[in-house]
């Protein structure tokens, strides 16, 4: 017999199933037991008496369990129905005392670091696991928008011999007898694919950031969706293709499990109207230095000024989002294309989601002595960028991207304090397990 979900025996009734998953509750009546088995769908009631009782008595909570029996109404069941057990095999036996329960009680949560520490238990909650059920649907729509507007998807390596992005976020790792360093992202390769005549692409991959953090929105290992765009005419082009992709996301989301959200996180998913309010940085600071919010960075939003931007622009604008764009050069990487008439301005931005950065991206450089002056004004060496500086040199198109963080969406999306109860597995400055 064919296994099949909890949720399929609503209309099985009088019918022999056979189920399988974890015992979540269980009670002894004494001539009767009843046991609460969870998958990955939901729950549903066993009902156990008779000869099968020794055997069910054995089993502790979390044990993972096979039942065959026949399918009965009962309406005190919350699905209506329930499974009189005929036959029980115990397929894995959990030990006596849970590290961390799995049915949590309200008024007394577990702490986040204990339930990281066992996080294999932690995920088998239905909320948890809602989260990543969401993030495939968020992953699928942004694989499934790229290929429907003829995106080429790619790999780029992720050990590399010069840092991607500059700074000291660096891991440095031994590669045989030289070093090499983490990606910090994909960008050189993206534009590798752009001189490559590859016109668009888009990637999925692992980041690696050794920021010294341990804020709610930081991790040293994450996740990036990554797009790049040839033969646009600002970095307007790229914003308006964000919108689309979200839009498309969300709608996606909602129609699948926007009840599950609701239901289980109290939250609705709104579909964003396009297009996305605008602000410069400058605009966004004088906007914040009247709201009487100290700047703390002159060319820059700190996570104070990003949280209180976007309440000001879901009051005036009833809006989620707000893109903030044209950043001063000194705060953007060397590749970001400068405005003509403001050369210490970048054609760059950052999307904003319910108070938290979840985009950067920019038109990129593409002229090549500008790109290696702009790399010396900021003091990189061009000799370790020879490679890099190559791509450009048999001509290349105007092009631009942006990097998406999803573990940040995800966070917004269900409303979470952490970064860490986004991330499948956390990774920080103390965390390397599990």
């Amino acid at each position: 017999m064919e296994r099949i979900h909890s949720t399929a025996i609503g209309g099985r009734v009088g019918q022999t199933v056979k189920l399988a998953g974890w015992a979540q509750a269980i009670r002894d009546q004494g001539g009767i037991m009843f046991i609460v088995l969870r998958d990955i769908t939901g729950t549903a009631q066993l009902v156990i008496s008779g000869e099968l009782l020794e055997a069910a008595r054995s089993i502790q909570l979390e044990s993972v369990i096979e039942v065959v029996g026949q399918v009965a109404t009962e309406t005190k069941s919350h699905s209506g129905v329930e499974i009189q057990v005929s036959e029980l095999t115990i397929l894995s036996m959990a030990e006596p005392e849970l590290p961390i329960p799995v049915v949590e009680k309200s008024d007394a949560p577990t702490d986040q670091q204990i339930r990281l520490d066992w996080r294999f238990l932690d995920i088998r909650k239905p909320e948890k696991a809602l989260l990543f059920k969401v993030w495939t649907e968020l992953e699928r729509s942004f694989i499934e928008y790229c290929t429907e507007q003829e995106y080429i998807e790619i790999h780029s390596p992720k050990l590399m011999s010069t840092p991607s992005e500059g700074g000291a976020e660096l891991f440095e790792v031994q590669y045989f007898e030289r070093k090499a360093y983490l990606a910090q992202s994909p960008q050189f390769y993206k534009q590798m694919a752009m001189a490559g005549g590859f016109e668009k692409v888009f990637e999925i991959g692992p980041v690696f950031r050794a920021e010294p953090s341990s804020t709610p929105r930081h991790a040293t290992e994450f996740n990036g969706f990554d797009l790049e765009k040839s033969f646009i005419t600002s970095h307007q082009d790229i914003i308006q293709e964000e919108e689309r992709l979200i839009v498309h996301a969300l709608t996606n989301i909602k129609t699948k499990y926007g009840e599950e959200i609701k239901r289980l996180y109290q939250r609705d998913v709104h579909i964003p109207v396009i297009p996305f309010p605008q602000l410069t940085v400058a605009q966004a600071k004088e906007i914040l230095g009247k709201l009487g919010i100290t700047s703390e960075k002159e060319g820059d939003l700190s996570p104070e000024e990003e949280r209180e931007i976007s309440k000001y622009i879901k009051e005036t604008h009833g809006h989620e989002f707000v893109f903030i764009t044209e950043y001063p050069a000194s705060v953007r990487a060397f590749y970001h294309m400068r405005l003509e008439d403001k050369p210490d301005i970048t054609k760059s931005f950052d999307l904003l989601w319910n108070g938290i950065e979840i985009t950067t991206g920019a038109q990129r450089e593409h002229r090549l002595e500008i790109l290696i002056r702009q790399a010396k004004e900021k003091g990189i060496g061009t000799e370790s960028l020879q490679f890099y500086f190559d791509f450009f040199k048999y001509g290349c198109p105007p092009h631009g991207g942006f990097g998406a963080g999803p573990e940040r969406m995800i966070m917004k999306l269900f409303g979470l304090d952490s970064i860490r109860e986004a991330s499948y597995i956390y990774r920080g400055m103390k965390r390397l397990t599990p």
